[in-house]
């Protein structure tokens, strides 16, 4: 089963149509069906690792300031209880919670799951980030998701490899910065040659402006991480940028 990092950019995407939405949809539909899907999403980033145990899970409006007709979108995709205890097996002995009722699925989910997968008839379960943990354990712990891809779970990873909000430029709405460039670059080069090595991005001349918070580029570690643990290629879904500061840059494995 594949597996895959997308740059989901701002919630306007799940009602939008542009060429990274259509990516998603070509990829939806390309891919075998799934027995489930487990996204790491950049918006569920907490103090602790977990992961949604709910049959139904609700779905999340974790923003404000957007269009009524985004706080109108659902996304009624069920769940899968039994596939929390499986993901705790699989990484034991990485401790791993499981929420029942506190969450559900983010817009970092059902924004790009509404354009890959619109009938939501797939179980989905989301992986908390644990915000009080180091680059290595969300790219070990990336690593050891992988099993569950050959049991028929695709693992998405839902961020943004650079994503600087303060940054923003409305006049730029197709544009990204120099930096922006520089960086999205370099993370391309090591996600391609060494995925192992992709913590080290930190050291990247333009890392502060590029990951001025950490939450939306952990996805990416445990992308890294998955396609550190096998032999599959990676390859670019799209790339580009969005209002200057925001890298909209998807990659797959295994497809």
């Amino acid at each position: 089963m594949p597996a895959a990092f997308i740059g989901h950019g701002s919630p306007m995407n799940a009602i939008e149509s542009n060429r990274y939405t259509e990516a998603w949809r070509l990829f939806g539909q390309s891919v075998p069906r799934p027995r489930a899907i487990l996204v790491v999403s950049a918006h569920w980033y907490i103090n602790a690792t977990a992961v949604t145990a709910m049959p139904r899970p609700r779905t999340i409006h974790d923003f404000y300031g957007f269009p009524r007709e985004l706080f109108a979108v659902e996304y009624p995709a069920p769940g899968l209880p039994e596939l929390a205890e499986e993901i705790s097996d699989t990484v034991h002995p990485t401790w791993v919670g499981a929420d029942v009722d506190s969450w559900g699925i983010d817009h970092g989910t059902w924004s790009v799951l509404v354009h890959a997968f619109p009938d939501a008839s797939i179980p989905v379960v989301q992986l908390a980030i644990n915000a009080n943990e180091p680059a290595d354990y969300h790219l070990q712990l990336g690593a050891k998701l992988a099993p569950l891809r050959e049991r028929g779970v695709l693992v998405l990873a839902s961020g943004n490899i650079v994503h600087n909000l303060r940054g923003m430029d409305a006049e730029l709405p197709d544009g990204g910065y120099d930096w922006a460039q520089r960086f999205d670059d370099a993370a391309q080069a090591v996600i391609a040659d060494s995925p192992a090595d992709v913590a080290t991005l930190d050291g990247h001349a333009d890392y502060a402006l590029a990951v001025p918070t950490p939450d939306h580029f952990i996805p990416f570690l445990y992308f890294a991480g998955l396609a550190s643990a096998g032999t599959d290629s990676v390859n670019t879904l799209v790339r580009g940028y969005t209002f200057g500061s925001l890298s909209m840059t998807a990659y797959t494995l295994g497809r």
